[in-house]
């Protein structure tokens, strides 16, 4: 069983907040997930979080939040090789967070990201289904 942290709450949680001022989050949805994620690590939970993390350096913050703890870190970056796909999900995707705003297919295919040569685990959504991409997963964890 996994403590559960999204991104997307954290961050829609601190614009209602109405506190953030006018450049928004920034990293501040990031910063409050490691904060959670090291106290649930602490309490000897472990933790699985849903996140885009685009760039090495918030990639490396959740290796050092892990390391820090002495806990296992398992990296997944879950890609798309089909465009038509992708785009057809990115448009179609349900809003389940409240208030949330999704990145439209521009902003998601002009959105910064960082080659991730160091992840532990590539899948493929395109031709992967859900089911066979949370088996390579729990493969991997159990592995690790």
């Amino acid at each position: 069983m996994f403590a559960y942290i999204r991104i997307d709450s954290i961050e829609q949680a601190l614009r209602d907040s109405g506190e953030m001022g006018p450049d928004g989050v920034q990293a501040a949805g990031y910063l409050a997930g490691y904060a959670v994620s090291g106290d649930l690590l602490d309490g000897g939970n472990d933790v699985l979080v849903e996140c885009v993390n685009p760039i090495e350096a918030t990639r490396a913050a959740w290796r050092d939040v892990a390391e820090t703890r002495g806990a296992a870190v398992i990296e997944v970056e879950l890609h798309c090789s089909a465009p038509e796909v992708h785009r057809a999900r990115a448009e179609g995707r349900v809003v389940d967070v409240p208030g949330l705003k999704l990145p439209d297919w521009q902003a998601i295919q002009t959105r910064e990201y960082d080659a991730w040569d160091s992840a532990d685990l590539h899948i493929d959504t395109g031709t992967t289904s859900p089911h066979d991409a949370a088996s390579l997963i729990l493969g991997a964890i159990s592995a690790g």
